[in-house]
């Protein structure tokens, strides 16, 4: 009987979740309803099944390097991150996106921005001849428009995810994201592009990682659990797909600052 209270409960968010997404209105007298169910699953049940994901990837990590692996905890999730990734580039910041679901905030997936801690140091003291007292949005400008190597890495936490609706999230995110640096000009075939070859059958449970990266002559890198999805060359989508996590409006105020802060260390 848990067992089916259990599916029953996983359905019904999933249900309303992409009711939402589309845009459709809950049907008459579900809504409070659903609310008060998705309420009790979350708490029991949004950040565990991470957790035992990215537990197997410390090991796995472990096991690899033959001894100790430094990780770093986002505090709002408990999840964890390698403060150091195989391809040398290092933990900056940590943070978590919330999305408003049925008027709950809701934490979609814990994330880390990593970069090359060399070429960030040297790219910043050859922009700004004098060392900023503060982040300013200038320097956090500058990182946004630059080249060097960045990667954000995504660790989902919510259950019932589906890949359609994470490339849609994308999408619309992109679009918005596009449209601020751009005056106005949405460009949606532009942010389309990024998971548009993502297949949907990919099963996307809590602790998957989806990691997207900056790399040299403004190429972004998309990969979702260690498959190569996709790779744009395009400046203005490198901009404006950190624009969402170090611009106006970040995805996470915390996390921005972090990550301002850990510029000014550089200097």
């Amino acid at each position: 009987m848990a067992t089916e209270a259990f599916e029953k409960e996983e359905n019904l968010k999933v249900v309303e979740m992409e009711k939402v997404v589309n845009g459709e209105k809950a049907e008459e007298g579900k809504e409070e309803k659903a609310v008060e169910e998705v309420r009790a699953k979350l708490e029991q049940h949004k950040v565990e099944e991470a957790k035992v994901v990215v537990e197997g990837e410390k090991a796995k990590a472990k096991e690899e390097v033959g001894g100790n692996v430094k990780m770093d905890i986002e505090p709002k999730t408990g999840i964890s991150f390698l403060v150091k990734l195989g391809d040398g580039r290092q933990l900056i910041s940590v943070g978590c996106r919330k999305k408003k679901i049925l008027g709950l905030g809701l934490t979609i997936y814990a994330f880390g921005l990593y970069a090359d801690d060399a070429m960030l140091k040297e790219f910043l003291k050859t922009k700004f001849s004098k060392n900023p007292e503060n982040p300013t949005k200038e320097l956090y400008e500058a990182v946004i428009d630059s080249d060097i190597s960045m990667t954000v890495r995504l660790v989902l936490v919510f259950r019932g995810l589906t890949m359609s609706m994470v490339k849609r999230n994308i999408d619309e995110c992109l679009t918005a994201s596009i449209k601020k640096l751009t005056g106005g000009q949405k460009n949606e075939a532009l942010a389309h592009q990024m998971m548009a070859d993502a297949d949907n059958s990919i099963k996307l449970p809590p602790g998957s990682v989806i990691e997207i990266t900056r790399l040299p002559g403004y190429v972004l890198q998309t990969k979702v659990r260690d498959e190569i999805i996709s790779k744009v060359e395009s400046e203005l989508l490198c901009r404006a797909y950190f624009h969402m996590y170090l611009g106006d409006d970040p995805f996470d105020v915390e996390a921005k600052e972090g990550f301002g802060n850990s510029m000014l260390s550089l200097f």
